[in-house]
């Protein structure tokens, strides 16, 4: 019989002056060594569970509380959080909040110091951790000039530092490049083999989950609505829909070919692996047929750019040079992703374009204009900016005075003034909201805020960074669908995302950073077929690409790169046969 490391107890808990519990009356236990994975839909209270096991609540964190949590036997309630912090370590969301060193090696070393470890075990384990989550070299950077993905990274290390027995791991890798969870994933795998580490990881990726967990708890409404083997789950279409959790991304794949004939249900294709197993048997040495169609260059265009960057290049007042020569042209309507590692340069890139950062040489100019000769509140009604945390750009009291706030400034005539306001609220959805408190309202619902209060402003361009971040699966389609109607409406979208499905299935151009430069300038379709500068960009293609490269042996189409895509092809050729 397994030790139970982690019990709890039925727990219900309040937050201070909130009266529906954001946990109730819920009893959950984790074994020595286990990989228990927490899934479900944005603000089901998955979070608020996390900071139950390091005593956080409810010694920090004060509200109605009832039941019993136990770490190694030692409960929450009695055992200061210094004591528990000996026994497990805590991954929050935002790394934000638990950055605390000036450099990132004394960040990393916080923790382990605190915990009495000799001078050497610290550095061997400083330099280990920073090795794992690829921040080698990193260690007299300064905290405050990483990127949001290297803070993430950072936050990790700083944990894997001080090798607790019980890992708690909250959406680990939401800021993280494709090539970053996977590392992440590794480190994981690693403590678990080499340390028989206990892992409770609360993300909304399926395949992390596919890979790394024995079970997986849905929390729905503060309660567990389902307890068992992540496949079994994965499998059930109902489910994964009832759940707001996505299916993997080879399922779909998977149910097409199902629903055309093609393959029985006893047939399993959850990974790419699966994939191509399956697909390898029904096509018997079959040659793929060739497909024009999926293979488009970006057009030539005869329309004068929006946005001319000529030369561009920025060095920070720390010596850290972001952009080298970037140079390229963006023409009103287009709907771009800016791809690449964290640190490589897009969040840079894109802050040039309204004027918050200036260039160190080079110029950036806005329907002819340059931005060094216009002010950011000039630059404002050309170029909307949606940050990536929209927490960081919302700070009035109600949903109708944070749009209310941009449009004050646009000398427009009171009926205008309210027309564009309404017009803002019902195109995001939120006219029945316009009197909540921002933050009252969930994630998904606060990034539509924030582009609600661009989008009355009505600038002709949009450029919103990682705009599906920590959002679940339903608010993630919401959101897209969402600036697809903004790009419908002849808005020019600029995305900085890490999805690279999102990419593939979204954008209509795609611009790849890597070291300061524009390194590709392209469809998806031709980008996601360009592996090995893709790997030398720390850039994982989507699973449609990764598994058209596997299977280029019987011809298939490397700019192949979504599920309809591939069910065209694999239909076309057994049509033909």
């Amino acid at each position: 019989m397994s030790l139970k490391q982690v019990s709890i107890q039925n727990v219900t808990y309040s937050y201070p002056e909130q009266e529906t519990p954001a946990l109730k009356d819920i009893s959950l236990s984790v074994n020595s060594g286990e990989v228990l994975a927490i899934m479900g839909p944005t603000g089901a209270g998955k979070t608020t569970l996390a900071l139950l096991l390091n005593g956080l609540i409810p010694q920090f964190y004060e509200g109605r509380y009832v039941g019993n949590v136990t770490i190694n036997g030692l409960s929450t309630n009695s055992h200061s959080i210094q004591d528990l912090v000996e026994h497990i370590g805590l991954v929050l969301q935002d790394p934000e909040t638990q950055i605390f060193g000036i450099t990132v090696f004394e960040d990393t070393a916080f923790g382990p110091s605190n915990l009495g470890y000799p001078r050497e075990k610290i550095f061997s384990e400083v330099e280990e951790a920073l090795s794992r989550v690829r921040l080698s070299g990193f260690e007299d950077r300064l905290t405050s000039t990483l990127s949001g993905g290297e803070k993430q990274r950072l936050a990790i290390a700083g944990v894997l530092a001080m090798q607790p027995e019980i890992l708690v791991l909250d959406e680990p890798t939401s800021e993280l490049d494709s090539f970053g969870r996977v590392e992440i994933i590794d480190a994981v795998q690693h403590l678990r083999s080499r340390h028989q580490t206990t892992v409770i990881l609360i993300d909304h990726e399926v395949e992390s989950v596919i890979e790394l967990a024995d079970r997986v708890a849905v929390i729905i409404d503060g309660k567990v609505a389902w307890l068992g083997d992540p496949r079994e789950l994965f499998r059930n279409a109902r489910l994964t829909k009832e759940f707001s959790i996505r299916p993997p991304k080879m399922f779909n794949l998977w149910q097409g070919l199902a629903d055309a004939g093609l393959v029985h249900e006893k047939e399993e294709m959850l990974t790419v692996d699966n994939a191509e197993a399956v697909l390898r048997e029904i096509m018997r040495g079959k040659k793929f047929l060739p497909q024009p169609g999926i293979n488009p260059k970006v057009e030539e265009e005869t329309r004068h750019p929006i946005i001319e960057i000529d030369g561009l290049c920025h060095t920070y007042p720390t010596g850290v040079e972001a952009l080298s020569g970037v140079s390229c042209s963006i023409r009103q309507g287009e709907l771009i992703a800016v791809i690449g590692q964290n640190g490589a340069g897009k969040s840079t890139l894109v802050k040039h374009l309204n004027g918050l950062l200036q260039p160190s040489s080079g110029s950036i100019k806005v329907k002819g204009v340059d931005t060094r000769s216009a002010s950011v509140h000039e630059l404002a009604h050309q170029i909307g900016y949606v940050f990536q945390n929209p927490d960081h750009q919302i700070f009035s009291m109600t949903v109708e005075d944070e749009l209310r706030y941009g449009l004050k400034n646009l000398g427009l005539s009171e009926a205008d003034h309210e027309a564009r306001l309404t017009e803002a609220l019902e195109f995001v959805g939120l006219q029945d909201q316009r009197d909540r408190h921002p933050f009252s309202l969930g994630k998904g619902e606060r990034q539509k805020v924030a582009v609600a209060s661009i989008l009355a402003i009505a600038p002709p361009v949009i450029c919103i960074d990682e705009p599906t971040t920590g959002l679940d699966w339903t608010e993630k389609i919401q959101m897209m669908e969402l600036i697809q109607k903004v790009h419908q409406k002849g808005h020019t979208v600029i995305m900085i995302t890490h999805d690279m499905d999102l990419v593939a299935e979204y954008a209509q151009r795609v611009l790849l950073v890597s070291q300061g430069e524009i390194l590709l300038d392209d469809t998806p379709s031709r980008i996601f077929s360009e592996a090995d500068l893709l790997r030398k960009s720390h850039i994982i293609p989507p699973a449609v690409s990764q598994l058209a490269e596997r299977l280029g042996d019987l011809d298939c189409p490397g700019t192949i790169c979504t599920i309809s895509q591939m069910m065209d092809a694999i239909t076309t050729l057994l049509r033909v046969s």
